[in-house]
């Protein structure tokens, strides 16, 4: 990793903006959630005294309005590192997927959707209302990481694929897919790509610009903003149709936009660019996670899944994915070590938090990267935060050996 500048912050510490809080030390759940900074907090505020108005009224008010609006979305342009591109606001990555999607099939021709196997759940249901629209929907297989096989997506990029969305950053198992590759690709092809980057963007900053995808999606929530508010960045123009009429956004989203929440939103990325930049090009909690895994996985029954980060293979940054097994070598339930390790103190994940509400079972991401059904209802997820400290990682080995501990002795 490149030093950090003068002035700059250890990746060894914490935001200085936060560690007055020793909560957020225990919560390890960043992948579905974080707590917003204290610098988008004071943007959101001063924008709600400033620019609290409609941005489409035109008097003093709505004009203030209006510029705060195209402020954050160009300030958001540029932590991207693509002014070119458009952004388009919503109401969060789920619907700026479906906009993608179903946007796209509303004006092209019914024909193949290519996904991938380890998709998030926004964007299997955005296929199903292609598939009801007479397309033809196919996933593209993925090995043991996770990752996705390159060469199967080469096969069946030919006719009738029209369209490919494929996942960056895997919420459940970390595997980070190789987009240059999978662009080019594309383009060779002449089929547009959609690009799921929510768990990315924040962790990767100004070179997303610079890769060759034609609509890409992003939430703010990921990365210390505000819930509720997400972006559809588009390219070449790109042919779409709204899927909630009115004249904001281009036409393309109608609705008052949420000027408040796009401040947030542009600081939480400004936030996040200038770590990245600080410290090299990298996530500077990336030292911090790769301590946190080797402490775990010296536990009994302690497993990695999705790409090792010892191994040089391509993962979030901030992601820690395991399945713990008892001492006859079977896989313990992710949702009741989760339980258990809160029990302890510490706030972690099993499977995406999109579909926590789905009764207990088998992890379909799990599965399509070839695991049993019982292994698929053991995964555990710790994802780490700017907020965290070295100090933060103290507990948490001690409390999952409990938790492993415990669940053997009830059963």
């Amino acid at each position: 990793m490149a030093e950090a500048g003068a002035g700059a912050v250890s990746p060894l510490e914490s935001d200085p903006a936060q560690a007055s809080d020793p909560a957020l030390g225990a919560y390890f759940d960043a992948c579905a959630t974080t707590p917003p900074s204290a610098g988008v907090l004071a943007a959101m505020a001063e924008a709600q005294t400033l620019a609290w108005a409609n941005p489409s009224s035109l008097h003093g008010f709505g004009l203030a309005a209006a510029e705060s609006l195209e402020r954050s979305r160009q300030r958001l342009a540029g932590s991207l590192g693509d002014p070119e591109a458009e952004l388009l606001f919503t109401s969060g990555a789920s619907e700026a997927i479906h906009l993608a999607l179903v946007g796209s099939a509303r004006v092209l021709p019914p024909g193949r959707l290519l996904v991938s196997a380890v998709e998030h759940p926004a964007t299997l249901a955005a296929a199903a209302q292609l598939a009801a629209q007479g397309w033809t929907v196919t996933r593209v297989p993925v090995d043991r990481r996770g990752l996705l096989q390159l060469d199967v997506l080469a096969e069946l990029l030919a006719p009738p694929t029209r369209l490919v969305s494929l996942i960056w950053g895997q919420s459940e198992v970390g595997a980070l897919q190789d987009l240059e590759a999978m662009a080019a690709l594309c383009r060779r092809a002449a089929v547009p790509l959609h690009v799921d980057a929510v768990q990315v963007v924040g962790h990767r900053c100004r070179e997303i610009g610079a890769l060759g995808w034609d609509l890409l999606t992003c939430t703010a929530h990921k990365l210390q903003g505000p819930r509720g508010i997400g972006l559809l960045l588009r390219r070449h123009h790109h042919p779409l149709a709204p899927l909630i009429g009115g004249a904001q956004e281009g036409g393309l989203r109608g609705g008052t936009e949420a000027v408040v929440l796009a401040a947030g939103f542009a600081q939480a990325l400004a936030e996040a660019a200038e770590r990245w930049e600080r410290h090299g090009g990298r996530d500077p909690v990336e030292p911090l996670r790769d301590r946190l895994l080797a402490e775990l996985l010296a536990l009994p029954g302690v497993e990695l899944s999705g790409p090792s980060p010892a191994l040089l293979e391509p993962r979030l940054p901030h992601h820690i994915s395991l399945l713990v097994r008892d001492r006859q070598g079977r896989p313990l339930a992710g949702r009741a070590l989760v339980r258990r390790l809160w029990q302890q103190g510490v706030a972690a994940g099993s499977g995406s938090a999109c579909r926590s509400g789905a009764a207990s079972g088998a992890s379909p991401v799990l599965l399509a990267m070839g695991y049993g059904e019982a292994e698929a209802a053991g995964g555990l997820r710790l994802s780490l935060g700017p907020w965290h400290s070295a100090a933060d990682l103290a507990p948490v080995a001690g409390a999952l050996e409990r938790a492993r501990q415990g669940l053997e002795g009830s059963g």
